[in-house]
């Protein structure tokens, strides 16, 4: 998997989790939070980190924050400094961004002013955010049942298919051929499409648009996800 940069801007419990998901998958991260303490306790092992006020722009444009692939704003209960620090990433461009947040009146303003990609963490643990933001688009959804193993979603890939149309390739006939032309160890347990959920053994033809559930244990998943769907632009 390609090393990527994050910056994780609040070291809460949520934050912290994400954190160290982020460690243990080798990417670069920034972290950033204005409790020096956790600042300290933090450093050692991550790239860099900063104690800063994530709603003073200056502050965060000096850190860099603008050449950081991908934000996350895990402030905790402190909402209004989560809407600003969200506004001020948003009005300097960053690459990406997704935020934490505490209820759906939160949600909703920062749907207002143009945060996409929220995340409720009474829903999801930091480990599972970390994991689908550091794979990207190859993973739209993902499970962690455990220590071994991992429940997830990937997009339908017609050119992993030995160039047969979509519209030809049953439930039944997709399961095989992850199993055998990938040689990937993983199980394919249901498609998503059309506001519909089929069995893998069911005659349902899949379309471009379907998603992919998968089970399997989590060095399994890694090793799918690097070869799944793989562009001449991705092997560069």
């Amino acid at each position: 998997m390609a090393k990527k940069s994050f910056a994780v801007i609040g070291l809460g419990r949520f934050g912290e989790s994400v954190v160290n998901e982020l460690i243990e998958q080798d990417h670069d991260i920034l972290v950033l939070d204005k409790n020096p303490e956790r600042i300290q306790r933090i450093s050692k092992k991550v790239t860099h980190a900063a104690t800063i006020d994530s709603t003073d722009k200056q502050s965060l444009d000096e850190v860099g924050i603008k050449s950081i692939g991908h934000v996350i704003v895990a402030i905790g209960d402190d909402i209004q400094s989560s809407i600003m620090t969200s506004l001020i990433l948003l009005e300097m461009g960053v690459a990406k961004l997704t935020v934490k947040v505490q209820n759906d009146y939160h949600e909703k303003v920062l749907k207002k002013i143009g945060v996409t990609d929220t995340v409720f963490p009474e829903k999801v643990t930091g480990r599972n955010v970390a994991s689908r933001l550091a794979t990207g688009p190859k993973v739209v959804d993902y499970y962690d049942l455990g220590d071994q193993h991992s429940f997830f979603a990937v997009p339908m890939c017609p050119e992993e298919m030995s160039g047969q149309e979509v519209s030809h390739i049953n439930a039944t006939t997709l399961r095989q051929k992850i199993r055998t032309e990938m040689q990937a160890n993983v199980d394919l347990i249901a498609i998503q499409q059309d506001n519909a959920v089929s069995l893998p053994g069911e005659d349902v033809n899949i379309n471009s648009e379907a998603v992919l559930w998968l089970f399997g244990s989590n060095d399994e998943m890694k090793t799918f996800i690097k070869s799944w769907c793989v562009t001449e632009k991705d092997e560069k």
